[in-house]
């Protein structure tokens, strides 16, 4: 549990400072996620998801951050699966070179997905209400996704935000963090 709310709190904390530097130290260009940059500048696999466009952007994902820490805190997810979500972060970013539409992303949005499908993966491991739990997840976020038809246009308007979205990072993030919850919580409990 320790390990995934501090991977929580460290991505709240990184994008929070991101956003407090963008006007003046660190402009967004340079960090963003940029499909022509990446092999180039690789951190931008880890700092494309600090940044934010807008303020409501950013605080909706400090409320998504908030929402997997108290999952996990509830769910005790261990090191193992904060390590799966850990791995599927640069993953989430690098799968985003699948829509060649896309090219220029910031961001939690993904990476917070990967969180999700992650947990969905440890808690379907689980008995009981857990299980059931996971399942009722799993679902919401199948659901979600598909409603956003993340194969379409790379960016959409959305009523009530002030940004665009990018709704194949969802589905990037989901993928990625199916994956290496699949590929490290396989058959442990924790």
């Amino acid at each position: 549990m320790r390990a995934w709310t501090t991977l929580c709190a460290a991505a709240a904390a990184l994008a929070l400072l991101a956003a407090l530097l963008a006007t003046s130290v660190l402009p967004a260009g340079r960090v963003d996620w940029q499909a022509d940059l990446v092999w180039h500048q690789p951190w931008r696999l880890w700092t494309g998801a600090l940044v934010h466009w807008s303020w409501h952007h950013l605080l909706a994902n400090l409320a998504g951050c908030l929402v997997l820490a108290l999952l996990g805190w509830a769910s005790e997810p261990g090191g193992r699966a904060a390590l799966a979500w850990f791995i599927a972060w640069p993953l989430t970013q690098l799968g985003l070179l699948l829509q060649p539409g896309l090219h220029r992303y910031g961001g939690l949005s993904g990476v917070l997905h990967a969180g999700v499908a992650v947990l969905v993966v440890m808690l379907w491991q689980r008995k009981g209400r857990e299980r059931a739990l996971g399942a009722a997840i799993g679902l919401g976020l199948l659901l979600k996704l598909l409603s956003e038809q993340p194969l379409g246009a790379p960016l959409r308007t959305v009523i009530g935000w002030d940004v665009p979205i990018a709704p194949f990072a969802h589905l990037s993030g989901a993928a990625a963090g199916l994956l290496c919850g699949l590929l490290l919580l396989r058959g442990g409990k924790r």
